[in-house]
């Protein structure tokens, strides 16, 4: 089986669901990723897109993310 490939949050489509598998931000961005509780392992959900920026949902709580932010989440697209 071929392991998947990794890809900046902000690459991801509207209704993508993909899975959190690093932060890529230093440790400022990655305590903040984390009380929002997107750390990794977290399944999102791709909700829009605007410019840069993106609307994900983990559960149901929506997250706007800028895409300086969103660029540095690295996601897989999630199997399930």
């Amino acid at each position: 089986m071929t392991p998947l490939k990794s890809f900046p949050l902000s690459m991801s489509n509207a209704g993508m669901l993909v899975r959190v598998v690093s932060l890529a931000g230093g440790q400022g961005l990655d305590r903040r990723m984390t009380e929002m509780g997107i750390n990794v392992g977290a399944e999102l959900k791709i909700c829009q897109r605007e410019g840069a920026g993106i609307v994900v949902m983990r559960g149901e709580t929506r997250f706007a993310l800028g895409g300086g932010m969103a660029h540095r989440i690295m996601v897989t697209e999630s199997a399930t």
